[in-house]
Formats: structure tokens, sequence, C-alpha cells
């Protein structure tokens, strides 16, 4: 502290003083938060590469699937049309034994 200068004047470049440390500690401070933050969100986030294989993928699956349930349904349909062939079969049979016994 200065003897010279009056005491309201010495406490105004402290307060000054203060407040730039404290704005400087505020930016650094600001600037470390915005670098972790980038940081995490490009470990969060999918580059464009990856996003691009994520597609793919997305695709291939989904062709996978549908060709999966294509096969189902074509099976189900044979098996169905097998069974009403049988059906048919069994009962036009039936019906010949019943005619050649009258």
């Amino acid at each position: 502290m200065d003897d010279d200068k009056p005491i309201t004047e010495q406490a105004m470049q402290t307060i000054t003083s203060a407040v730039d440390v404290t704005k400087d500690a505020a930016v650094t401070a600001a600037k470390k938060v915005k670098k972790a933050a980038k940081k995490v969100a490009k470990k969060v986030a999918p580059k464009k590469a990856s996003k691009k294989k994520a597609k793919k993928a997305a695709k291939k699956s989904s062709k996978k699937a549908a060709k999966k349930s294509v096969k189902k349904t074509a099976k189900k349909a044979a098996k169905k049309t097998a069974k009403k062939a049988a059906k048919k079969t069994a009962k036009k049979a039936a019906k010949k034994k019943k005619k050649a016994k009258r």
C-alpha cells in the first residue's frame, strides 16, 4: 500500500486488478471447458466415415431381414398349398371310394 495515495484510490486500484485477474481466470476456464467439450463430443459423436458405415450396415441388415422374411413367407405359402393339395386329394379319393361302393 502506498501512503502517498488516498485510501479510496488504493482500494479502486486493488478492485480493478482483482477484476482483471478474475476476468482472465474466467476466460481461461471457459477456453478449457470448451476444449474439453470438443474432446467429449468427438468421442461420443460418430465420425462421418463411421456414419456412412453405419448407414451401409443398416441397409445391409434391412436387406438381409427382407430376404429372410421373403424366404419365410414363401416357405409358409408352400406348406399351406401342400397341405391344401393333400386335403383335396384325400377328399377326392374318399369321394371315389364312396362312388365305387355304390
